[in-house]
């Protein structure tokens, strides 16, 4: 449940221009915008001979309506099936004949699909991503195959996983008017009424120039990259894309509750808060990095104040953890998560968490400790700094919530300002019952203990 923007901002640290110093030269970075509407961003990173190269479109499940969820996720899927050029299932295999892997995934906030090869190899990848822009071709049949897949998979992620039913109805409980109450994937449901021609709407409407980014990183030359993009991606025609109603989420007035009934082993407790997350124009902001560093105070390293309460003093959990992303392109939640220990109820759990909370409110945070947890996340991301593929994500991640690269830094050096008060003014403004969701998760028994009591 920690925060993964707060990992990715600590890693960072590591890989800007300070901390290159040491390593040689600092990473270039350079922005192209193309003719088409097509964003590029290169980041120069010439340690080693490799390339990650991604396309990210800003299409994810906030674009959704009722009745077609989880199609930007059945597209993601569709989008292997093949063009006019290559066959379906041929996309996998030519990248592997070269050495490369590859992959994709969808969001609430947008879909995105990489490679990453040897950088002799770039190119040839390149053009097969290009092509799949705007040349997407699979039949009725290829999709009526591919749903089912994706409806096994909803059924083992989510469906078979208590863990994830209680977050599904969480969220669908938390938000009123935002998407961000639809599963990624989808209601079982709309799934099952999918149509092909829901997907190739789908890719009709996002999938274009000018509204995707580029992001190669690694040993390249930023000029024989544009080069390239021009060549396969400049081609591409741009197209309108579809009106983005705002959604703004109603105010909440008191705590909303949900129980879900689900086999399982143990009982479980979400609480969720509704917060303010970073906007772009407003990076002055201090709430959302001092929310980013509360995270961290309470379930930023083994002793962080959760874990040494809960799970170790008091025992009443087996595990808890603390989410937020302060950068999203929709409303943001400040989620608590924990699984009762063996004989421990979840009014227990809620009476401790509250405590805890109070506690952090009512006394605040030391500098000591706050400094600690900087340096703790920081040598805990020393590994990031050779990562290729974790630059472009950081790159891509923030373009598609409406920042610039040239943002991070600025976020890191804001980071580094937020005091102790802030951190602990955040806590009493937000963690209240005004804003509060509770989902519960209530254990069933499982097939198999249900047959055995029956004999």
């Amino acid at each position: 449940m920690r925060s993964n923007l707060l990992r990715f901002f600590f890693s960072l640290l590591l890989v800007s221009p300070l901390a290159w110093a040491s390593a040689g030269n600092p990473p270039q970075t350079h922005e192209f915008n193309l003719s088409n509407g097509l964003k590029l961003i290169v980041r120069e990173d010439h340690r080693a001979p490799t390339v990650a190269h991604m396309v990210w479109y800003r299409a994810g499940s906030i674009d959704e309506t009722n009745g077609k969820t989880g199609v930007a996720h059945v597209l993601e899927h569709m989008m292997f099936k093949g063009t006019k050029k290559v066959k379906s299932g041929d996309f996998s295999r030519l990248v592997a004949a070269v050495g490369g892997r590859e992959n994709a995934f969808t969001s609430r906030d947008y879909t995105a699909y990489f490679q990453q090869v040897e950088k002799s190899k770039l190119e040839e990848v390149m053009k097969l991503e290009a092509d799949r822009m705007s040349n997407l071709s699979f039949d009725d049949a290829e999709f009526d195959k591919e749903i089912q897949v994706i409806m096994e998979e909803r059924r083992l992620r989510t469906e078979d996983n208590p863990s994830s039913l209680l977050n599904e109805s969480l969220m669908a409980t938390a938000f009123m008017s935002s998407p961000y109450r639809y599963p990624v994937i989808g209601w079982m449901n709309d799934l099952m009424n999918m149509k092909a021609a829901d997907a190739r709407d789908w890719y009709r409407s996002w999938y274009a120039p000018n509204n995707a980014t580029v992001v190669i990183t690694g040993d390249v030359d930023p000029q024989n990259m544009l080069r390239l993009v021009q060549q396969y991606y400049g081609v591409v025609p741009p197209h309108e894309l579809p009106v983005r109603k705002p959604q703004i989420e109603p105010s909440q007035r008191g705590i909303k509750q949900v129980e879900v009934k689900a086999p399982a082993d143990s009982a479980q407790i979400a609480m969720a808060w509704k917060v303010p997350r970073l906007e772009p124009g407003k990076l002055n902001d201090p709430e959302p990095y001092a929310l980013e560093l509360l995270t961290a105070v309470l379930d930023g390293y083994d002793n962080a104040r959760l874990n040494r309460v809960l799970v170790k003093q008091e025992k009443v959990v087996n595990d808890v953890g603390v989410g937020y992303d302060m950068i999203s392109r929709g409303p943001e939640l400040f989620q608590i998560n924990a699984t009762m220990a063996k004989g421990k109820t979840v009014a227990q759990a809620q009476a401790s968490i509250r405590k805890a909370l109070e506690e952090l409110k009512q006394k605040g945070i030391l500098e000591s400790e706050l400094k600690r947890i900087k340096v703790r996340i920081l040598s805990n991301q020393i590994y990031k700094r050779d990562s290729i593929f974790g630059q472009a994500m950081e790159i891509g991640s923030n373009e598609m919530a409406g920042f610039s690269w040239k943002d991070i830094d600025y976020m890191l050096e804001k980071m580094q300002t937020i005091t102790p008060a802030q951190v602990q003014a955040v806590a009493k403004k937000y963690l209240v019952d005004e804003g509060l969701t509770i989902a519960t998760l209530d254990p069933q028994p499982r097939k198999a203990e249900v047959a055995k009591g029956s004999k």
